[in-house]
């Protein structure tokens, strides 16, 4: 099952909407086939297993990272290849969380004969979707909040300059996370701050970025320019704003390519909660949320952040001018905080970032 997971990250930032999944056939303790989900409308991890395993196939045992699909949707039920090909054992590592399927795949296996196992490396099947599951069971994003930060909670200098707290590991890292992701999310003050590019640089067994994930700036007072290096690079732009723009904005907005939204909310800010489901109707699965600290605040003011990513530099910036990662309303009491459950911690060179998620 551990070969299984590994193959299933490759899928990661290639399938979207679909899940990323795994898939091993063994027989007499050797490995005959391989596979992960490929694009949509391609073959799942399981059927590619089993095309590379063949005819030696039956009498084989399969593991694999989610229950295999039952329905028709782009492709055959996979259910119906793996009883085709004689499988006798299969290990699930964890099952659907679609209610098309949703152990109606286990089932259908169990009353061919077939023997079925659930749970082996389940956590980390599920860490691998866990923005499909959220996505398939509430038709809305998994929103991951990261940010980088000095050891006395800033992530800039007074005067605004943020590059660069954390180290080259740390942002490499984080390339990692926007190609696996299908929407960045960023504020207006970033943009006018720091004018970031919001691609990803990263590189998937050896080639070149195959996708760029969807930009999403939320400006509430509609002062983002023109001119902002997002609207010029590889991928597409969405603006959110929380005011009406003239016709002139428009057309100069159009002519760079990028996508109007507006959704002004009662408060006369973009309405967050309403930008999310948008994003769930065009099939986005997941949002890194990447500041600034107004965003990140208001997210969290509102209950729509999911994941929190933080890495933490052994630096201290100081200055009560100095801008912090999480700005909104806050809580009142230290009781009323916002807790994360099942953290983590990875060093990245002298960084420590923790990721963790929030507990409902």
């Amino acid at each position: 099952m551990e070969q299984a997971i590994s193959l299933a990250r490759l899928a990661l930032g290639q399938v979207s909407p679909n899940p990323a999944v795994g898939a091993i056939v063994v027989k007499n303790g050797v490995v005959i086939g391989q596979g992960y989900t490929q694009p949509p409308g391609s073959w799942h991890a399981e059927v590619v297993a089993l095309k590379q395993a063949g005819e030696e196939a039956r009498g084989g045992a399969m593991y694999v990272t989610l229950e295999p699909c039952c329905h028709h949707g782009r492709t055959p039920p996979c259910t119906q290849a793996i009883i085709a090909a004689g499988i006798a054992d299969v290990h699930l590592a964890l099952l659907d969380p679609n209610p098309l399927v949703s152990g109606k795949g286990k089932e259908e296996l169990e009353k061919e004969g077939i023997t079925v196992h659930v749970g082996e490396h389940e956590e980390e099947a599920r860490e691998i979707n866990e923005a499909y599951a959220k996505f398939i069971t509430t038709g809305m994003p998994f929103v991951t909040v990261k940010f980088a930060m000095s050891l006395d909670g800033k992530i800039a200098t007074r005067s605004g300059d943020s590059r660069w707290i954390s180290g080259s590991e740390a942002r490499r890292y984080v390339h990692y996370l926007r190609y696996t992701t299908d929407a960045i999310m960023v504020g207006a003050n970033t943009l006018l701050i720091d004018d970031p590019q919001l691609t990803s640089r990263y590189s998937n067994r050896g080639g070149s970025a195959k996708k760029q994930p969807l930009r999403v700036i939320v400006d509430g007072r509609g002062r983002a320019p023109v001119t902002a290096r997002v609207f010029n690079e590889p991928g597409k732009t969405l603006l959110a704003l929380g005011k009406r723009l003239t016709p002139e904005e428009r057309e100069a907005f159009a002519r760079v390519g990028a996508e109007l939204a507006e959704l002004l909310s009662e408060e006369g800010w973009v309405d967050l909660e309403r930008l999310l489901k948008i994003l769930g109707e065009r099939q986005i699965t997941s949002v890194l949320v990447e500041g600034g600290g107004v965003l990140i605040g208001s997210l969290f003011d509102c209950g729509l952040v999911d994941k929190v990513i933080a890495f933490i530099a052994p630096v201290i910036i100081g200055g009560e001018g100095a801008r912090t990662a999480v700005g909104g309303k806050g809580v009142d009491k230290v009781i009323d905080c916002i807790k994360l459950e099942r953290v983590t911690t990875r060093e990245y060179d002298q960084d420590l970032m923790f990721s963790g998620y929030v507990r409902r």
